[in-house]
């Protein structure tokens, strides 16, 4: 196992290529009694803001979660595979519902997934990311 801390202009481009195909991520916080909980979502790097985004339902348990935690934010992990290859994002996250945070979130989820059915309810989890695990198949 390898790690990477961003430097968001000089991604190993196989780590990016893997980052930026369709994916989906096995997404881990950590709740209040301690036990992990683990869901499916897509996660989509923003090199622009130099973060990572989730779009969900805002009364979803991750978003209970995350909102529970500090203002700093919540670590978490986000895991994708693809056969021999994987790479797990970790980072710290905060809930954003403002307008403009959400739609570019969507806008992120978008280019590496779909256009997003409507949602009114839906908010954006930013992801400040502090590194990557990878498997050494991403990595020179």
């Amino acid at each position: 196992m390898t790690s990477w801390t961003p430097g968001w202009g000089a991604y190993p481009p196989l780590l990016l290529d893997f980052w930026t195909e369709r994916h989906l991520c096995a997404f881990t916080s950590v709740r209040e009694d301690g036990a992990p909980h683990v869901v499916p979502v897509g996660v989509a790097l923003d090199h622009e803001q130099q973060c990572a985004w989730v779009i969900t339902d805002g009364g979803s348990r991750k978003v209970r979660t995350i909102a529970a935690g500090a203002g700093t934010g919540v670590a978490v992990a986000a895991c994708q595979v693809d056969g021999r290859r994987w790479s797990t994002l970790e980072g710290h996250a905060v809930i954003r519902t403002e307008p403009e945070a959400v739609r570019r979130a969507e806008e992120v989820y978008a280019g590496r997934y779909r256009v997003p059915r409507p949602n009114p309810d839906r908010v954006a989890v930013r992801i400040e990311v502090d590194r990557f695990l990878v498997s050494s198949t991403l990595v020179p």
